[in-house]
């Protein structure tokens, strides 16, 4: 099982909150660089981070990532 960010609906969702990778990386308690990863879809998340990072941008789980 792979989960992975819905990159368009994960950049506008931070975008809209008005968060850059840093800010939403320090609010989800992640590193920065693993956030760009993340974005350019580079890396898959684990079920922990996935969750934290739903919790810091407020949006439910399954709109911001997918599993495959």
């Amino acid at each position: 099982m792979k989960i992975i960010a819905i990159k368009d609906v994960f950049i506008r969702t931070r975008i809209t909150h008005g968060f850059s990778q840093r800010e939403l990386a320090r609010r989800a308690k992640l590193s920065h660089s693993y956030v760009s990863l993340i974005e350019r879809g580079d890396k898959t998340i684990g079920p922990a981070s996935a969750k934290r990072l739903s919790e810091a941008l407020q949006i439910p789980m399954d709109q911001l990532f997918q599993i495959r």
